[in-house]
């Protein structure tokens, strides 16, 4: 059974009314990074995560967790 990393990212973010720009720009990355974890397609390192966290005032846990099973991406 495999497991991966699935996020809320594109949730939180829509609703707190931040483009993926300002997103992008609050945490130091490029809109691409975003865009690329929204998807699924990047992990982002434990800082990133927490910076991520802070933006939204949510816990880590409410917005990276594990899934285990069927990685259909």
């Amino acid at each position: 059974m495999a497991e991966y990393i699935v996020n809320s990212v594109h949730t939180l973010r829509t609703k707190k009314g931040l483009t993926q720009e300002e997103l992008a720009e609050r945490v130091g990355v490029t809109r691409q990074t975003v865009i690329a974890i929204e998807k699924g397609h990047y992990t982002p390192s434990v800082l990133l995560a927490l910076k991520i966290a802070a933006v939204f005032k949510a816990p880590i846990e409410d917005i990276f967790h594990i899934s285990h099973g069927t990685y259909d991406k």
